[in-house]
């Protein structure tokens, strides 16, 4: 089981390599280090993203005794080396670049609850710097509600391969793609390295149960290398024992994650300085279909791999403490 002491030792280990980057008065993490609570829980020093460069032996031991997606048990050096050795751009580790030290970043993450249907705040999360997007991210025919950007897609390459067959019939017959788009995967299966790779390449998955697809289907047919990204485990590990910890983890931890939008909320709040959430759980979630696409009323499912209403819970939290700002109604 994942284990605190092994999380803060490794929290520490990074601590020590690096520093905490300069950031705007606008910035939430000022916020932050005026909330005794909030500071033991925050840490800005875990990467967010793993590259050619964040990888190494002394890391691989570090991981190699933590399953996916928070570390490499019973993984491959060869081809988890391989995979990241292909992440070799300097922007595959990191989002964006500040142009500025006092620019203000202000990044709206945008989920698919049905509580965006006739909400129309296309125009209000447009207006972001950054729109992050995930899974069935459906727009055509739903622009005043959830807008046009895309900055970021996030996706395990599970739910990415759902979507295109669930919400197919939805409208969602392509992931976003744009030369500007950062496709951030999140590394829940061995496949999502071998896609990655297959995809950085421009060749077909070579194994797995994704054998034989052409990532470039996908994607499009020439994604630039610095467009794709990958969540670091540890930053995985982290945000899961700080702020995602469910009674879920011990009774089903071989298929217990934070939902893909969770994991995306919680990358912006780790490198923007402003952070609205659209279309995330709230108290009222019931009085809404579990999409904003659905054409007939749809109750939320939950499932023993997630516990989206322990998100919900934190993301009133953050609200109410400032730390984001929360689409309600």
């Amino acid at each position: 089981l994942l284990c605190r002491a092994g999380l803060e030792a490794e929290v520490n280990w990074f601590e020590k390599k690096a520093e905490e980057e300069a950031v705007p008065a606008c910035s939430l993490r000022h916020t932050i280090k005026k909330d005794d609570h909030l500071k033991r829980k925050f840490s800005f020093l875990v990467p967010v993203l793993q590259w050619r460069d964040s990888f190494s032996n002394s890391h691989w031991q570090k991981l190699q005794n933590e399953p996916l997606p928070y570390g490499w048990k019973d993984q491959s050096f060869y081809e988890i080396s391989k995979t990241l050795s292909l992440l070799s751009d300097p922007a595959n580790s990191h989002l964006f670049e500040r142009k500025t030290s006092d620019t203000c970043v202000r990044c709206a993450v945008v989920g698919n609850g049905g509580i965006l249907n006739g909400s129309r705040q296309g125009k209000t999360i447009d207006s972001h710097d950054y729109v992050f997007r995930v899974n069935g991210a459906i727009i055509q025919g739903f622009e005043n509600d959830v807008g046009t950007k895309t900055s970021f897609y996030g996706f395990t390459t599970n739910s990415l391969k759902n979507s295109l067959i669930d919400y197919y019939q939805d409208g969602f017959h392509n992931v976003p793609r744009d030369p500007d788009i950062g496709y951030i995967f999140i590394p829940a299966e061995t496949r999502a390295y071998l896609m990655l790779a297959a995809a950085i390449q421009g060749v077909s998955v070579t194994s797995g149960p994704d054998k034989g697809d052409r990532p470039s289907e996908i994607f499009g047919y020439n994604p630039e290398i610095h467009q794709f990204k990958m969540i670091h485990p540890s930053f995985i590990q982290y945000v899961t024992q700080r702020f995602l910890k469910s009674p879920l983890l011990e009774q089903y931890r071989d298929t217990y994650i934070p939902t893909s939008g969770a994991l995306m909320l919680l990358v912006a709040l780790h490198t923007c300085d402003q952070v609205s959430a659209f279309g995330f759980m709230t108290e009222n979630y019931k009085d809404f279909s579990c999409h904003y696409y659905d054409k007939v009323m749809k109750p939320l499912v939950s499932y023993t791999n997630h516990d989206m209403e322990m998100e919900g819970r934190l993301w009133k939290q953050l609200h109410s403490q400032k730390v984001l700002w929360l689409y309600q109604r």
